[in-house]
């Protein structure tokens, strides 16, 4: 963009009023009352976050129960010659290594949920600072921000 364009366009903003510009925002009430698709609000993520944890002790305390009693009886039932024995030996098998998978999903998850909110913390404090920092860099290429008084030596 040339230098003539970009105070072209600047001009054409100040002369439009009230209108500003706007980065990376829906607008307030859009569509269906949203806010937009970006949003991320720290309460919704440490809800989720707790009813994973939740789920992961729920399941160690309630489903992890029948794996000990069906190895009990699996074994018993072997032992007296049932082939029977077997198959359940391998349910119960199954049984706790689907459920150990389910738990450590729910870590999973709890744990993505306390890493996104502190990537988010800081993706937020980023944005904050650069954005406040634009007012700044603006006034930079204003020729009334130039220093006074100063010559430059090929002007001698």
């Amino acid at each position: 963009m040339a230098w003539a364009e970009w105070e072209q366009l600047k001009a054409e903003a100040a002369a439009n009023g009230d209108t500003q510009m706007q980065l990376n925002k829906a607008e307030p009430g859009g569509s269906g009352g949203k806010k937009g698709d970006l949003a991320v609000n720290q309460t919704d993520l440490s809800g989720v976050r707790d009813e994973a944890s939740k789920l992961n002790t729920r399941l160690w305390k309630e489903a992890r129960v029948a794996v000990p009693t069906s190895e009990t009886a699996a074994g018993n039932l072997t032992s007296q010659g049932f082939e029977l024995g077997g198959a359940l030996q391998h349910v119960a098998d199954r049984w706790d290594k689907q459920l150990k998978s389910l738990m450590d999903a729910c870590g999973h998850i709890s744990a993505h949920m306390d890493f996104t909110k502190y990537v988010h913390r800081s993706d937020d404090q980023y944005v904050r600072s650069n954005v406040s920092s634009i007012a700044a860099l603006d006034q930079g290429f204003d020729d009334d921000y130039a220093p006074k008084g100063k010559t430059n030596k090929a002007d001698n």
